[in-house]
């Protein structure tokens, strides 16, 4: 069911509305081209293009339509959301039966009924870039006014972006220092039994932690783990 168009300050007010630490990044880039959708005058469907390690994939979409022209260009390598998510700049296709630059993809979408497009390149963060992609069936669809509208989108999705980015950095590093200080704890563990039967110091017991490891092509963690669990075994613990 198609929804009503929005007044774009209307639309901005959602945007706001919308709790990124509530949402994952996927629904809240979901409700971005939805909005974006809504606060056009024209027809469009709206994409989210996010690349992450060269790879192209589409995160949102209104509609199969802009899907297939976003992968489209994701098979080939190069098309106009590809390079607005590289660049990070506004790129646009005014009438794609008077453009060049991607023949294949010009096709594809002339075929399928689109007349013009525009990407709005989203923010270069460490890890991922992207591009909000707009379709329309008329050619010369998008004025000023519409690029602006979708700047603001744009904008909005790279601060889902962002926030995301920060929140997998943030839980990856947590999740390295746990393992880390759980590795420590359990090596520890093991030097303690190794010192108490062999009679030897902490730097002598690492040591042979150290040639177990060497002896048997194993991490030191696996090895103090084999030792601490037969002692805790013979113990009866």
């Amino acid at each position: 069911m198609t929804r009503p168009p929005l007044d774009p300050t209307d639309a901005f007010a959602e945007l706001g509305r919308i709790k990124l630490d509530e949402n994952s990044l996927d629904d809240v880039l979901q409700r971005v081209a939805e909005l974006a959708k809504r606060a056009l005058p024209i027809p469009v469907e709206v994409s989210v293009t996010l690349v992450r390690g060269g790879t192209g994939h589409t995160a949102a979409f209104t509609d199969e339509l802009a899907r297939d022209l976003d992968e489209r260009q994701y098979a080939h390598g190069r098309g106009p959301c590809l390079e607005a998510a590289a660049s990070g700049d506004v790129l646009s296709v005014p009438d794609l039966t008077a453009d060049d630059r991607w023949p294949d993809w010009a096709q594809r979408g002339r075929q399928a009924g689109v007349g013009s497009s525009v990407s709005i390149g989203l923010p270069i963060q460490e890890a991922v870039v992207g591009a909000l992609n707009v379709y329309a069936h008329m050619p010369h669809a998008f004025d000023d006014d519409s690029v602006s509208i979708l700047k603001t989108f744009g904008a909005y999705a790279a601060v889902a972006l962002a926030n995301a980015q920060l929140y997998d950095s943030t839980a990856t590093l947590a999740r390295q220092m746990q393992e880390a200080m759980a590795n420590r704890a359990v090596i520890e563990q093991a030097k303690g039994i190794i010192m108490a039967e062999r009679r030897c110091n902490p730097a002598e017991a690492f040591t042979i932690l150290s040639k177990v490891s060497q002896d048997s092509n194993r991490k030191v963690r696996e090895v103090a783990q084999t030792l601490v669990g037969r002692a805790a075994r013979t113990s009866g613990v």
